[in-house]
């Protein structure tokens, strides 16, 4: 249910400091923030997340942050990282939080960009690329902060910043200064994360915050003060949504998880209700399930698929909003209570109540694949440019494959090419310029290019097609979406990364990754060894069962989508290596770049027939 909490004021003349004022007076009790340490969580409540808030905002007034200023962040999801955004707030500066895995020319533009004098880092790791640019005299950083003691060497410490702010904490001063903050005013600059060209940076205000906070939590049917496992990084519209300012909304508990890869881990001890991925996550996680089918017993294996048809004919009739039938309903709660179940609790997925995704297209064999589990991913659609969400499924009207209906206050509109427009009041103002200045990127009507092409179907939800940028036009002038073919054939367990290239050439070619984690367990299954990756991908067997599925994707394409050329790659694509962005997105130039002379060898072989 959405929250019935007060609010202390119309959502468009809040702040966020006045909801946490709120949760601090009526919810004090209540958790706030939880994180890692040894073998336990240490927890804050919302009245001590607020005094410990207080006491951080006075440390960096007495650095010398001002209102207005952009301050630098790269931490993992720590505390420090999660209190320190919100002192920032409440002195009315911006925090502006850079990604972990940026390489140090994306660090250097975006603090000359922004004209930050502080930047708060995590350790040794971040050092190494912040160091550099006290020197450079093109950007004005003059300080570091750094989280990690040990690590800090002549840098001020965090520890030291708590303890100034300790000392010149005065109550009557914190209060004043964020009361003086208007909705209008900038809460944070996000800059997106590059998948062509520089980073740009999205300002955001209090009132586009409140008003996305209000219309999404108005859509995401929830128990109140729910557990939120935090993991994706705070650079990420989206986990600053559901990581903080939901949480602020909703006076929910936020449980830190600092290292990505552990957040499985952590769902497995939590069985949280709620639980937000990226497609490449629940993609992940279902490699994870299905490598565990199959070392299976064969009659528990038909056992668990029986179960997963059951599912799937549950959830087909909700999504076209059917009664169930009886039989077919009392079928299901008891092939969900006696099969799936006990195997969703193992991997604590037993007890959510709302799953989603976003960012990306959801391939639909992943959408599929979770609801023959009774797991129904909401997937949703919206940029950092529209503050978070624009469209989003929900219990009472979805689609799987699609992303949704718009929620309220957000208008759409679809050029003649496709392309999606959008407008509304959580449309951010613009692009933050170098001299400080914001830069309008809406027509003179107010409508946002988002660059995304979709369609929307007749009952009002919204498909999409791909990124404007990223269509490929062959040498014959067709149009190709790539995402669809790429989608097609990872279909197939043995696939979990591809790139489909073709433009400007008469027909496609792509580079297929072998899935890391399903990939052995497949060949486990069926007796073949291999000591590498390498061994693996060379193996005739695979080498077969990766031809079939590329000839099983194209059967399900027109011939202009049909990939008649491939390699298959060992070494799957991430951020540290550059491929992917750091919310898991395909930087295509990146890959077209490190595998050119690959991809130029695969059109030099001879023509394909027909």
């Amino acid at each position: 249910m959405p929250t019935n909490l007060r609010l202390p004021g119309e959502p468009d003349k809040l702040t966020l400091p006045a909801l946490l004022a709120r949760n601090a007076a009526q919810y004090g009790d209540l958790p706030a923030l939880s994180w890692r340490e040894g073998d336990g969580w240490t927890t804050l409540s919302w009245a001590e997340a607020r005094r410990e808030i207080a006491v951080l905002a006075s440390g960096y007034a007495a650095l010398g942050i001002e209102r207005g200023e952009h301050v630098l962040m790269m931490m993992g999801n720590r505390p420090e990282h999660w209190l320190s955004d919100l002192a920032l707030v409440h002195l009315g500066a911006v925090p502006v939080t850079v990604y972990g895995t940026s390489a140090p020319e994306q660090i250097a533009h975006i603090a000359r960009h922004s004209r930050a004098r502080v930047a708060v880092v995590e350790g040794a790791r971040e050092l190494a690329r912040w160091e550099p640019l006290l020197a450079d005299g093109t950007v004005a950083l003059e300080r570091l902060v750094v989280a990690e003691a040990a690590d800090a060497g002549p840098h001020r410490t965090y520890g030291s910043l708590q303890a100034s702010g300790a000392r010149a904490h005065r109550p009557d001063s914190f209060e004043k200064a964020w009361r003086e903050t208007r909705p209008e005013d900038p809460l944070t600059v996000v800059y997106t994360s590059g998948t062509t060209g520089d980073p740009k940076g999205v300002r955001l205000t209090h009132r586009n915050i409140m008003l996305q906070s209000v219309r999404l939590d108005r859509r995401v049917d929830l128990p109140e003060h729910a557990e939120h496992i935090c993991y994706l990084p705070f650079a990420h519209i989206a986990e600053r949504i559901l990581g903080i300012y939901l949480p602020l909304l909703r006076a929910a508990h936020v449980r830190l998880v600092a290292d990505p890869t552990a957040v499985a881990g952590a769902v497995r001890e939590l069985h949280p209700v709620q639980f937000f991925g990226v497609p490449r996550v629940w993609e992940k996680l279902a490699a994870g399930v299905r490598a565990v089918l199959a070392r299976l017993p064969e009659a528990q294996r038909h056992a668990i698929e029986a179960a997963n048809d059951l599912a799937r004919a549950f959830a087909a009739h909700q999504e076209r909003g059917q009664a169930v039938p009886a039989a077919l309903g009392a079928s299901y709660a008891r092939a969900k209570e006696q099969v799936l179940d006990p195997l969703l609790g193992l991997a604590g997925l037993d007890r959510l109540a709302w799953t989603a995704s976003a960012t990306a297209p959801m391939p639909i064999d992943v959408v599929r694949f979770w609801a023959g589990w009774g797991i129904t991913i909401m997937d949703a659609w919206g940029l950092t440019e529209t503050s978070g969400v624009c469209t989003v499924n929900s219990p009472d009207g979805f689609r799987l494959g699609s992303v949704g209906r718009p929620i309220e206050g957000v208008e759409l509109r679809l050029a003649g090419d496709g392309e999606i427009l959008t407008r509304g009041a959580t449309v951010f103002g613009g692009y933050l310029r170098p001299d400080g200045s914001v830069e309008s990127a809406a027509d003179a009507e107010g409508w946002f290019p988002t660059g995304d092409i979709g369609r929307l179907d007749e009952d009002g939800f919204l498909w999409l097609t791909d990124r404007k940028k990223e269509l490929i036009i062959t040498s014959n002038g067709k149009n190709v979406s790539p995402a669809l073919v790429e989608n097609t054939v990872k279909e197939h367990p043995l696939i979990g990364q591809a790139l489909v290239h073709g433009d400007g050439r008469s027909y496609l070619v792509a580079l297929l990754v072998l899935d890391a984690e399903l990939a052995p367990a497949w060949a486990a299954a069926r007796g073949i060894e291999a000591d590498s990756p390498a061994a693996l991908a060379a193996h005739p067997e695979v080498r077969q069962e990766i031809a079939r599925a590329v000839e099983a994707a194209n059967a399900r394409l027109n011939r202009t989508e049909q990939i008649k050329r491939y390699r298959l790659l060992t070494e799957e694509w991430g951020p540290d290596s550059g491929e992917l962005t750091p919310s898991l997105k395909l930087r295509r130039r990146v890959v077209r770049e490190k595998y050119g002379p690959l991809i130029e060898a695969l059109y030099e072989e001879a023509p394909p027939a027909g």
